[in-house]
């Protein structure tokens, strides 16, 4: 990886919400796909996007379209108000979204109050650490940024149990938050430190799982989860950008990975724009991409009012 501290953090809090964005769009063509699915379709390597699979060229999915109701509450209510965005999560879920993940659509539908649901629902299945509490974390990685490491760690965390009942899920998203805050300040978020200092505030009950898919040597082969997961699609974005040079390298890395092609990329991009910049995604991306919000009418986001969002949450 290289390009750390390049672009100014203006440029790196836009490419943090893009760049997510930018992922999502990209790779929901390709969801379910067989590695190598990427370089198949653009063997040149330079991507487009193409859409398929129920989406048109540079349309978001679920990941983007609950970024922005994150950020928006965080915005609009002052801070983190849960019972807020658990509303607005429902409400968009009520608004029939084309693309929702099985273990959200349950908790949002059960009726259950906002603290309770994804206990609940955890409760009773056993299982709740699946990577949907990683495709939204961009927006609030950037507006609790400035707070600091223990701090964002913690919103992170919050905002993960509205939906995911599981810690691992609320840990890895914490470790998304403090490795986008680092990348924000200019720094490597992949180098040996920043993760580390990640992991040492990981509970203990889950960190020795978690350094096992952030450690430098670990490859999407050596998953024991399918990528929809949350260990393996976070540890997918860090292998990702370790072993690229560039943004656009970066998603095209981890669309091959194949799987969840939108959040692996989501997440991908949501560090790989913090790294290098709002300045470093293409144009040819970012011209198409579009975020239909379900439950708010006609109303559609495009890369301008994501950038504003953006720039609003770092302030």
């Amino acid at each position: 990886m290289s390009g750390v501290g390049k672009a100014d953090r203006a440029d790196r809090v836009a490419g943090a919400v893009l760049g997510s964005a930018v992922g999502d769009a990209l790779g929901a063509p390709f969801e379910f796909g067989l590695p190598g699915v990427y370089t198949a379709r653009f063997p040149d390597g330079a991507g487009e996007m193409c859409g398929g699979g129920g989406w048109d060229p540079g349309e978001a999915t679920d990941d983007t379209q609950m970024a922005v109701l994150v950020g928006e509450s965080l915005l609009e209510r002052g801070g983190l108000d849960a019972a807020d965005m658990f509303d607005r999560f429902r409400r968009w879920a009520a608004g029939d979204p084309k693309d929702i993940g099985l273990q959200t659509e349950q908790v949002l539908g059960s009726g259950d109050p906002w603290d309770l649901a994804a206990a609940q629902h955890f409760q009773v299945n056993g299982r709740a650490a699946g990577n949907g509490s990683l495709m939204r974390a961009a927006t609030s990685a950037v507006y609790f940024a400035g707070a600091g490491r223990a701090a964002t760690m913690a919103a992170a965390r919050r905002i993960a149990a509205l939906t995911h009942g599981d810690a691992a899920a609320w840990e890895g998203t914490a470790v998304l938050h403090e490795l986008i805050r680092v990348a924000l300040e200019g720094d490597d978020p992949v180098s040996p430190g920043a993760v580390a200092a990640a992991l040492d505030e990981v509970h203990a009950d889950h960190r020795e799982r978690w350094a096992v898919v952030l450690a430098p040597d670990w490859h999407p082969d050596d998953a024991t989860e399918f990528n929809g997961a949350v260990w393996p699609c976070l540890g997918s974005a860090l292998w990702a950008l370790r072993a690229t040079s560039s943004f656009e390298e970066s998603l095209g890395a981890a669309i091959d990975l194949g799987g969840d092609t939108d959040t692996v990329a989501a997440v991908t991009g949501a560090l790989s724009g913090a790294v290098y910049g709002a300045g470093a995604i293409p144009a040819r991306w970012t011209r198409p991409l579009h975020v239909p919000l379900p439950g708010h009418g006609p109303r559609v986001l495009r890369t301008r009012d994501l950038r504003h969002l953006a720039l609003a949450l770092a302030r």
